[in-house]
């Protein structure tokens, strides 16, 4: 689809969102015996309640969700070889139309990757522009830009609001060395692979951003070698970042908002493939999961761990959903799922979306979940 004039956009927003476990160890004995294998964990099946159109030349990455004053709920896409976002219909999956183009200035990208929405403002991490971008929801107007000075290749961002008016945003870099990109940094280089900004808006609506730092252990066993998803939960002091270097090891590493490493990751063979997307599905009761993508094909597997403890709670696949990068958890009433939404993209070229009822019910989770 062409570019679209910001103005026009907004206005086409406006009407059709109107209108529309470890293994044990060996016995001692002798002779010695083989060490029992951990039984796999059953995958159940969760339908997708709807697959967007294909759109492969888009190579869809990140997804971020946002509701109009009306209720209706709007996906945005990160689109990395079109350079632009992808607009949905949060409920029937309808491509609305896009916004952006190729190029430096503000309103273009150079290969946008991470998204966030905060309020009415989008957050979108370019990484060959080396930035995070800030557009004024709903009209998609660009109010600034932050990280220039810092960031090397930035992929993910998380967001978090730490007073009213005051936010917290922490961006994944990860830079890498060698002809082809590909060769991990000395290791007293990768205490810079989260860097955190904190960001306002003053009184006239205009951005304003300071560099607060970077973290990011630094030990062989445990550092963060290729990172791009993040997500976190203030109230129990809690992140979660994305370690994709199958080389090593392809797990999600547990942080305090300090920028400390626990010591904790989650269970490394839960994860057959890339540990990709995560987002935190909250529950009313302060309860909750941790919902983790492992990026397999030919069908993504989503993991789900209990939000205080981190222990496995349960596994579910599509019949359709392959190789996931970016999610989006929409735990809010929509008018099509009642009980909130988990978005997904499929193969870089679609959203597909899962009723969390479904999940809820398939895995034996708690319905208050989802009330």
């Amino acid at each position: 689809m062409p570019h679209r004039h910001p103005f026009a956009l907004a206005c086409l927003l406006a009407a059709l969102l109107a209108a529309c476990a470890s293994h044990p160890p060996a016995p001692a004995a002798a002779p010695p015996a083989a060490a029992p294998v951990a039984p796999a964990p059953q995958v159940l099946t969760v339908t997708e309640a709807y697959i967007s159109v294909e759109t492969p030349e888009e190579e869809l990455d990140s997804l971020a969700t946002w509701v109009g004053e009306d209720g209706r709920v709007l996906v945005l896409a990160t689109a990395k070889s079109t350079h632009r976002l992808v607009l949905y219909d949060g409920d029937s999956g309808e491509r609305l139309g896009t916004y952006g183009e190729e190029g430096a200035a503000l309103g273009q990208f150079d290969r946008p990757n991470g998204i966030a929405v905060q309020g009415d403002h989008v957050f979108v991490v370019e990484r060959d522009n080396r930035r995070v971008q800030v557009l004024a929801l709903p009209e998609l107007r660009p109010v600034g830009s932050f990280g220039e000075r810092e960031l090397r290749s930035p992929y993910g961002i998380w967001i978090a609001e730490t007073e009213p008016g005051e936010l917290e945003a922490y961006v994944t870099d990860s830079f890498m060395y060698g002809p082809h990109y590909d060769q991990v940094p000395p290791f007293e280089e990768l205490n810079q692979r989260v860097r955190r900004y904190r960001v306002h808006f003053d009184q006239d609506g205009r951005l304003r951003a300071h560099y607060a730092g970077a973290f990011g252990d630094t030990r062989p066993e445990t550092a963060l070698r290729m990172v791009e998803s993040i997500a976190g939960d203030p109230a129990n002091d809690r992140m979660l970042i994305a370690d994709e270097d199958r080389r090593h090891v392809s797990t999600l590493r547990e942080y305090t908002f300090s920028g400390r490493y626990t010591g904790r990751s989650l269970p490394q063979d839960a994860f057959g493939a890339e540990a990709e997307g995560v987002a935190l599905w909250t529950c009313p009761d302060g309860s909750g999961y941790w919902i983790a993508v492992d990026q397999l094909a030919p069908l993504t597997i989503f993991h789900l761990f209990d939000r205080i403890t981190l222990a496995p709670r349960g596994s579910f696949q599509g019949r359709v959903t392959a190789y996931t990068d970016g999610v989006a958890l929409h735990a809010p009433a929509t008018a099509r799922f009642p009980g909130g939404v988990l978005f997904a993209v499929h193969d870089d070229k679609a959203v597909t979306a899962f009723d969390l009822r479904e999940v809820a019910r398939t895995l034996g989770l708690s319905p208050a979940c989802t009330q």
